[in-house]
């Protein structure tokens, strides 16, 4: 499943859709991204506001997953972030700058990620900022609306492909709170957003969601059924067809609408896409590290997390540092010493202290305050 929030994802409205999502989920595993407001001075505050809303609404826990800076992660840290996200059932991503999003995501390659929740039978709830990076292209909301660049289109995560359509995604389509001015089209207005559709690739729709509305796409029955309180709006050339509130509509006319422009859908739902297979034993994962590799960071990824006091799968941190301390040996052995150095991190930043001496590294568990 996968939905699009037009707004209000924390509303009163929107519970009912959240609660109709997660009773079809047979083990939950709630997930949120808090990547697209991560430039924000708040970003604690907001997430605790969605983990509260989805504890108390819903009676169901979310975890957060934070990636706030591409830039400023390491490729140990963007690991593990991926791999949470594909073991999730439920990811929720929500409001923010859809364009400060896509600076992070596009490199990180989330959208192959996104990919494998839906073909594991997972589902994906986007809202307001999040839901206009799914698209072929993104609307760079903030720019044009509040610094006032001409229109232009950012590359989209394009995971509207997965459903089979070729288009970009405007949430807020129906916002008036400009009141005297257009602010509808996301802030955007009706002007701006026709000047930009101009500027799409032949055959790229625009989907549009209203405001406390959701667009709810089921992979498994290739049909959008609109829940909430108004419309979605499917728009291509001259032609706009309205999605009425309480229908189901077979994506089959949406990609009939786009005039030979069709794509297959990238995300076959009885096929599951390959997932790293978890492995139990922290030894074997040590040894996977030590012997290199294209799956060695996946490894020290699953280590890093098992290692991680409370929750499922907790193991004494033993076995994990003494495993990564003798990676981090055999990396400066060998000359590797950015490498040697990014696992002294790892551990620093687990809360191990690590105390190097001529006759070899000894460490201890930080104190807490």
């Amino acid at each position: 499943m996968l939905a699009l929030l037009g707004s209000g994802e924390t509303a009163p409205g929107m519970t009912k859709v959240h609660r109709a999502l997660l009773e079809r989920l047979e083990h939950p595993r709630l997930v949120n991204l808090d990547t697209a407001y991560g430039f924000q001075e708040n970003v604690p505050q907001m997430t605790e506001k969605l983990v509260n809303y989805f504890e108390t609404s819903l009676h169901v826990d979310l975890e957060p997953v934070s990636f706030t800076s591409y830039d400023a992660s390491s490729p140990l840290e963007r690991t593990i972030v991926k791999q949470r996200v594909r073991e999730a059932t439920y990811v929720f991503a929500g409001p923010g700058s859809p364009s400060y999003a896509l600076a992070q995501w596009l490199p990180l390659e989330l959208t192959g990620d996104l990919e494998a929740v839906l073909a594991a039978g997972g589902t994906l709830c986007f809202s307001s900022a999040a839901v206009a990076t799914l698209g072929a292209f993104s609307p760079p909301i903030y720019e044009i609306y509040k610094v006032g660049l001409a229109p232009y289109w950012n590359d989209g995560l394009d995971l509207m492909a997965a459903v089979g359509l070729n288009c970009v995604v405007i949430p807020h389509f129906d916002n008036n709170e400009g009141g005297n001015y257009d602010t509808s089209r996301c802030y955007l207005g009706e002007r701006r957003l026709s000047l930009l559709e101009k500027r799409l690739p032949e055959g790229v729709a625009t989907l549009g969601v209203d405001e406390h509305t959701a667009l709810i796409f089921d992979l498994a029955n290739d049909t959008v059924e609109v829940q909430g309180r108004s419309r979605g709006h499917w728009r291509l050339g001259d032609s706009t067809r309205v999605l009425e509130n309480a229908t189901i509509t077979p994506l089959s006319e949406l990609r009939d609408d786009l005039d030979g422009h069709v794509l297959a859908a990238r995300v076959a739902v009885d096929a599951p896409l390959a997932v790293t297979t978890t492995i139990d034993d922290p030894a074997r994962l040590a040894q996977q590290v030590l012997d290199g590799g294209p799956d060695a960071l996946e490894a020290l990824a699953q280590l890093v997390r098992r290692s991680e006091t409370g929750g499922d799968g907790h193991i004494d941190p033993t076995l994990l540092v003494e495993g990564v301390l003798k990676a981090r040996r055999d990396a400066r052995a060998s000359g590797a010493y950015a490498l040697a150095d990014e696992l002294r991190d790892v551990l620093v930043h687990a809360g191990i202290d690590v105390q190097d001496a001529p006759g070899g590294s000894t460490w201890s568990i930080r104190s807490t305050p």
